[in-house]
């Protein structure tokens, strides 16, 4: 795959919160991802920045404001099946408010040490240790449906412009 010339169809974004030892994560109960664990996240809407999208997807999927946000990462996703990707990832220090479920998830904080890689993406497994550890990234990842097929990730000193 020539990531150089690769253009996403859409941009979205995914928000960890994190407080202590634990991580805020979600059970998706609709859209990509039905059923998977993740962070809160979705598509960013036109006008509005990653940083404005994430903060929305979290009040609308999970009913907390997340705080201290800030971008550790971007993610490339193509699939075999044409669908591509481009995702911003946010950590924060903590929320304003209780997490609670929606049309859209369920949340539940968990240990980070004991985060459930089996029941997510499989590239998380990759790129989520380094975020929690607030190190910067750029990950490249190929997909068959729910199989990763190839995948890269290059640590950076500041996370790049799209």
């Amino acid at each position: 795959m020539d990531w150089s010339k690769w253009l996403p169809q859409e941009r979205a974004n995914l928000c960890f919160i994190r407080r202590d030892s634990r991580v805020l994560l979600i059970r998706k109960k609709r859209g990509l991802g039905a059923g998977k664990i993740n962070a809160p996240g979705g598509k960013i809407e036109p006008g509005e920045t990653p940083l404005q999208a994430a903060i929305r997807e979290t009040q609308e999927e999970i009913r907390v404001t997340p705080l201290g946000l800030r971008e550790l990462g971007v993610l490339s996703f193509q699939f075999t099946d044409g669908y591509s990707l481009y995702c911003h990832v946010y950590l924060a220090d903590d929320c304003e408010g209780e997490p609670r479920e929606t049309e859209e998830a369920v949340p539940f904080w968990v240990e980070i040490d004991a985060i459930p890689y089996a029941e997510m993406w499989p590239d998380d497994v990759h790129w989520l240790p380094l975020a929690l550890g607030e190190q910067r990234f750029q990950g490249f990842f190929e997909l068959d449906g729910e199989t990763l097929l190839r995948h890269r990730l290059d640590l950076l000193d500041s996370c790049p412009t799209p």
